[in-house]
């Protein structure tokens, strides 16, 4: 039982990070055109981010907690070994400013560990179908939108902003500031509410699986019935957990997050409102399509590359990158470092 609330902790702590380190996403573009105030960008982002986590259902959560690895090799040592990774490359990454996903950290560091659990690579839902005949597993739900979603986001995030910039070219830009300033208001309600669907929903398959495996092991065959709530016989996201993830991301996404919102919204390219529209409206949909079909994409990715393409209709010299090329390397990183810190933390607390 104590590992098990080692674990619940580890994973609250991951999803308050979560919030802080991936605050960028809903708001960077919001603050640097200065259409809000970072306070009023704050509040708003936290209290988007909650709902966005209460009104989507838990298709990721499941991906992630039982579509990735098989969860007979699965015990509390490798949980907490992958949301001990995952917390360990978001801190690093947050020093450093980069962008990176807490998506991948986390699905990285699951996969290591249960390497180290398994001892063969068999234990990783690589491609399966489902008896329903869906798709599931690394490749089609982690590396192929790994690929895909960040390339959709420059594409679409290019011909959106193109297609604003051809319907409105007769509007001046003072008055082109003002009324997208009013609509990028939305476009980060939006994006924060996709981002809480699709982040949020990554620590409840984790949280799940916790206690999935802690039934299955019997821990709560001689635990005291106060705790009955915690039993999960089968694999299904209890609406306590959901609320839980979702107060805790608020919370962190509350905290801030300032030395990525300044990547984001200063470094990489510099935005107008119409801009961070345009960016903020282009992520936000895809998050919201990848969520409803339970893909665990990255946010990060997804609204870093939107800003790049969008940043490219100025001119393509516009994005600076030397900086968007620190954060590729870091996204490239990710996988293959919290998969080893995963395995390696595993060794040492299992």
């Amino acid at each position: 039982m104590t590992l098990l609330l080692l674990v619940i902790v580890a994973a609250l702590a991951f999803e308050f990070i979560n919030g802080f380190h991936d605050a960028a996403n809903s708001i960077a573009t919001v603050v640097s055109t200065k259409v809000l105030t970072p306070r009023q960008a704050i509040t708003l982002a936290a209290t988007c981010e909650i709902v966005g986590t209460l009104i989507v259902g838990t298709a990721v959560a499941k991906t992630v907690g039982s579509g990735i690895v098989d969860t007979s090799f699965v015990n509390m040592h490798t949980v907490l070994a992958a949301l001990l990774a995952a917390i360990a490359w978001n801190l690093f990454t947050w020093l450093l400013g980069l962008p990176s996903s807490s998506s991948h950290a986390l699905i990285g560091g699951l996969c290591g560990a249960a390497l180290a659990t398994a001892g063969t690579w068999k234990v990783m839902h690589w491609s399966i179908v489902t008896a329903a005949g869906k798709h599931e597993g690394i490749w089609p739900k982690v590396i192929l939108p790994m690929v895909s979603s960040p390339a959709m986001g420059f594409i679409i995030g290019f011909l959106f902003m193109g297609f604003i910039t051809t319907a409105f070219f007769w509007m001046r830009p003072k008055t082109g500031s003002h009324v997208f300033g009013k609509l990028q208001v939305l476009s980060a309600s939006l994006m924060a509410l996709s981002h809480g669907s699709n982040d949020a929903q990554k620590t409840m398959g984790i949280l799940t699986l916790a206690l999935f495996t802690a039934t299955a092991a019997g821990t709560f065959e001689t635990a005291p019935s106060f705790l009955s709530f915690l039993h999960t016989p089968s694999f299904e996201v209890h609406t306590w957990i959901i609320l839980l993830c979702a107060v805790t991301m608020g919370a962190g996404t509350a905290s801030g997050g300032w030395r990525i919102i300044k990547t984001m919204g200063h470094k990489m390219v510099r935005l107008q409102p119409v801009h961070g529209f345009a960016a903020e409206t282009t992520a936000s949909m895809i998050i919201q399509f990848c969520s409803h079909l339970g893909i665990p994409i990255s946010t990060t990715h997804v609204i870093s590359t939107s800003i790049m393409g969008v940043g490219a209709t100025k001119r393509f010299s516009a994005v600076k990158w030397g900086i968007v090329g620190k954060i590729v390397w870091a996204w490239v990183l990710t996988l293959p470092v919290t998969g080893i810190l995963g395995y390696v933390i595993f060794k040492i607390v299992g």
